[in-house]
């Protein structure tokens, strides 16, 4: 565990609304600005830290005057929208302390399904960080159904883990971490201190996907951890007041169950793009560009691009050919094909006045793009 966490640098962490909100009664301004100081000295150590967050039906449900969760989906969705204000302000407030910035962001897994919403939001995502804004991301359970009746942020934090190329996803929760069985009910269950994320196994122990503990249980974070592990992120589970424990995760402590991806970071999204996304069009570049992709691992501009072939839009997955038809890589379009005609051969500068706005200065910038 010490040189997965200890070599993080880019951390999503999620923490579980029986923890925010301190079983239901509302929200924990102790326990959320315990996490924060955490945060905060992640954030000193020069680490971009994102927080996934639960609570916002049950701090709603409090400004309500609500004490039984209703079952009406409009008035689930009116707790989520009252809450999700105390939610932000909380995490606003205890972060603002320590002189850290904070942003709420709001999302669905439809937002992550998109293309192009995917790449609106990574792009949203990867700003912010770069600000030094540590993001506080949760569901928008104001206006999507099944994410109420079914979603769970767990699935959510393995999403960002995936969206952001995250090193690592630490899930806090109300218990010390993964056991071989459930231990309110086998006192011979034995702790899992360390496995392979995906593994079947896992998911025996957890419960089962059709078991009792299948809805915002252990089953949950270990199907998430088999998500953040297909691009690279491990997973960490741990009980959210354990002292310091994100401060203790980041110095190599053994704490909680670690989840281990099989794969490195940079070869499973490789292979995700290489293998796994079909290809929209292409972008032919001059030579110069190719030496800037191969030699010097810089992103894709516009004024390197000598033609566009095939119709795509922004978010779809195109190859990059040399003018001698050689594919050079392949990554993820910022501007769609009417517009890479556009600014085709135009220095990044002149893209908002030819097009009337500018998404990106990259026709594909280098985290989006895998070589050849």
């Amino acid at each position: 565990m010490s040189e997965v966490l200890r070599g993080a640098r880019r951390i999503v962490v999620k923490v579980g609304s029986s923890l925010v909100t301190n079983e239901g009664r509302g929200v924990d301004a102790a326990a959320i600005g315990n996490w924060c100081r955490q945060l905060a000295s992640l954030a000193g150590q020069g680490r971009e830290v994102l927080m996934v967050s639960s609570g916002a039906i049950a701090e709603g449900m409090k400004r309500l005057g609500w004490s039984a969760r209703p079952k009406e989906i409009h008035e689930l969705q009116a707790a989520a929208a009252v809450g999700q204000m105390g939610l932000a302000q909380m995490y606003e407030s205890k972060l603002s302390e320590h002189g850290i910035g904070s942003a709420q962001v709001l999302l669905t897994h439809a937002d992550l399904a998109d293309r192009e919403r995917y790449l609106n939001a990574r792009s949203t995502l990867l700003t912010l960080l770069s600000l030094k804004v540590i993001p506080v991301i949760n569901e928008n359970d104001t206006v999507v159904n099944d994410e109420i009746k079914f979603g769970d942020n767990d699935t959510l934090g393995a999403l960002v883990a995936n969206l952001v190329d995250a090193d690592a996803l630490v899930i806090l929760t109300d218990q010390p971490g993964l056991y071989s069985a459930d231990p309110r009910k086998d006192p011979q269950a034995r702790f899992i201190g360390e496995a392979v994320a995906g593994t079947p196994e896992l998911e025996r122990m957890a419960g089962g996907a059709g078991s009792s503990l299948g809805r915002g249980g252990m089953i949950t974070k270990v199907l998430a951890a088999k998500r953040a592990a297909s691009s690279g992120a491990s997973t960490v589970i741990a009980w959210g007041r354990e002292p310091d424990v994100l401060l203790r995760l980041a110095d190599g402590e053994a704490i909680g169950t670690l989840l281990v991806a099989r794969t490195a970071k940079l070869a499973a999204r490789k292979q995700w793009m290489a293998d796994h996304l079909q290809l929209r069009g292409t972008v032919v570049i001059d030579d110069g560009a190719v030496a800037k992709l191969r030699d010097e691992g810089k992103s894709l501009l516009p004024i390197g691009v000598v033609e566009v072939q095939g119709e795509f839009v922004r978010g779809d997955v195109i190859a990059v050919r040399s003018q001698v038809g050689i594919e050079i890589a392949r990554g993820l379009a910022n501007y769609a094909s009417s517009e890479a005609r556009l600014i085709a051969r135009k220095p990044s500068s002149q893209i908002e006045s030819l097009l009337g706005y500018s998404n990106e200065p990259e026709m594909i910038h280098r985290t989006n793009l895998v070589l050849a």
